[in-house]
């Protein structure tokens, strides 16, 4: 039983150790490949600077965003680009009152003389791919950009990337997200910090080193006969993003990267929300490597484009993994003996070192990026990682329901924009976590206790991250009951919605 126990405990400790090392080659690779970043710049311009600038058709879906539809509307219908050259989509299917607002504000830019257009759906097939896809085939541009309901691209975006499909090779150009509210709470920092370490290190690196990587969903241009050669937009995953790059670039389409071009964007700030997403990206992210890893794997890739691409499409598996190794913690350190000084140096100090240091070495990369000092990620790090592992649970079902079921329902991320408390996500009470975190209570005892020392940082960072998403879950959901009963906000709880009367979101991990 000791040997079978040990034997799981570091199995499962090497493969979380592999992704870690994986997160110091994209780092490596941000340095190396750090010149073909610059050159990409230029040669935007220099490609834009000549002949007829494309015709565009900007997508914007919507779905029940009163908060937010008359700000992108507006902010898109400005955009510094010619008015015969452009064309606004606002694919809206939404059941609430958004739908009387987004026609006043289209009705509004028609009178002023711009091509756009209000197109509504009742059935909501397809969920936001299927709302793309309806738009694209009336759609009057060969280039494609897509923003989502609570983005703000610059004026000058479009003049920015349209140089770039003066390359007939190119089918996708994305560009990095902005962060409107990061200094709104700790939350939302960290989740800049989470979402500045994959547009900065992530896309960076597979960029620069000619390797797969995706649209995000937002914020990017696409040619279209990219998108019909690929087979169009599919709805049978909840990352119609991300199974669309692949199959794309299978077909031998070219994505460019441009971490210089920003389009802000609202960052959840309620835990609730912010689970709901990452649950929606984790299971279709899982069931786009169902779908698409064995067909990646058997394609004439390079080897390191297919290793890549493995990475890519299998990260969210570290979170069972963690789950799994705090269960584990509490037998090990119980049943195995406690290491000599000589083994835990030679053995336990390298992972400890090797795990944590590719974070701090990741995330100081994606800060030091955009001119922020590395030591404000650093110091971040410990609340990241306690995110992390808090989350741990809650994404592990989200793998299981990729694992087990394709497509699913796409809840869409609550957005405050002119109105707290709208829109919000439901959240049962977190029992797994409360559990889980009083288990590695008692780890971080037994492991002072049985003189296992270096297991005692891993134990208290299940320990507080466990306990910290469960509290902030608790806390948000009695804060919003009393709101409720103080006649300030609707309930975050009961029926989900389906109707303008009832305007929650439902969190499907819960």
């Amino acid at each position: 039983m000791p040997n079978l126990l040990c034997v799981s405990y570091f199995a499962v400790l090497l493969l979380l150790a592999s992704y870690g090392v994986h997160r110091s080659h994209l780092v490596y690779q941000c340095w190396r490949y750090r010149h073909r970043l610059q050159r990409v710049r230029a040669l935007s311009v220099l490609a834009g600077s000549s002949g007829e600038l494309p015709k565009v058709t900007v997508q914007l879906p919507l779905f029940n965003e009163a908060t937010v539809a008359v700000r992108l509307i507006d902010t898109v219908a400005r955009i510094d680009y010619p008015r015969d050259r452009v064309e606004i989509q606002v694919l809206d299917d939404s059941t609430d009152e958004t739908q009387a607002i987004a026609r006043a504000a289209v009705e509004r830019w028609r009178r002023a003389g711009l091509d756009v257009v209000y197109i509504h759906r009742t059935d909501r097939t397809g969920y936001k791919a299927g709302a793309l896809d309806h738009g694209l085939k009336v759609a009057k541009g060969e280039l494609i950009a897509i923003f989502d309901a609570d983005f703000l691209p610059p004026p000058e975006f479009l003049r920015d990337i349209v140089g770039h499909f003066a390359d007939p090779t190119v089918g996708m150009v994305q560009t990095r997200w902005g962060h409107l509210n990061r200094d709104h709470s700790l939350l939302t920092q960290v989740q800049a910090l989470m979402l500045d370490g994959h547009h900065l290190v992530e896309n960076r690196a597979r960029f620069g080193a000619g390797n797969l990587f995706n649209f995000s969903g937002t914020g990017g241009i696409w040619r279209r006969q990219a998108i019909d050669d690929a087979g169009g937009w599919q709805h049978d995953t909840l990352t119609e993003d991300l199974d669309l790059s692949y199959r794309a670039q299978l077909a031998g389409w070219r994505f460019i990267y441009r971490d210089d071009v920003i389009s802000p964007a609202e960052l959840p700030e309620d835990v609730s929300a912010f689970r709901a997403q990452q649950f929606r990206w984790a299971k279709g992210t899982v069931q786009t490597a169902r779908k698409l890893l064995g067909k990646v794997l058997r394609s004439p890739l390079t080897v390191g484009q297919r290793v890549e691409a493995f990475f890519h499409l299998t990260p969210h598996f570290a979170y069972p993994l963690m789950v799994v190794l705090s269960v584990l913690l509490l037998p090990a350190l119980l049943l195995m003996p406690a290491t000599d000084p000589r083994t835990m140096l030679l053995v336990d100090l390298p992972l400890i070192v090797g795990t944590t240091g590719s974070l701090a070495a990741f995330y100081s990369l994606a800060d030091a990026a955009q001119g922020r000092s590395r030591w404000s990620a650093i110091a971040r790090l410990p609340m990241l990682i306690a995110l992390g592992a808090g989350l741990a649970p809650h994404l592990s079902r989200a793998v299981y329901e990729g694992l087990t079921a394709m497509a699913g329902e796409f809840v869409r991320t609550p957005k405050k924009g002119t109105r707290e408390g709208r829109y919000r996500a439901r959240a049962n009470l977190p029992l797994l976590e409360m559990f889980l975190s009083l288990l590695s209570l008692v780890s971080v005892v037994a492991s002072v206790e049985t003189h296992h020392y270096f297991a005692t940082p891993f134990a208290m960072m299940f320990a507080f991250g466990y306990g910290y998403v469960a509290a902030l879950v608790v806390a948000e959901q009695f804060r919003r009951r009393r709101e409720f009963e103080a006649g300030i906000a609707p309930p975050s709880s009961g029926t989900p919605a389906t109707s303008e009367q009832t305007p929650l979101v439902t969190d499907l991990a819960t």
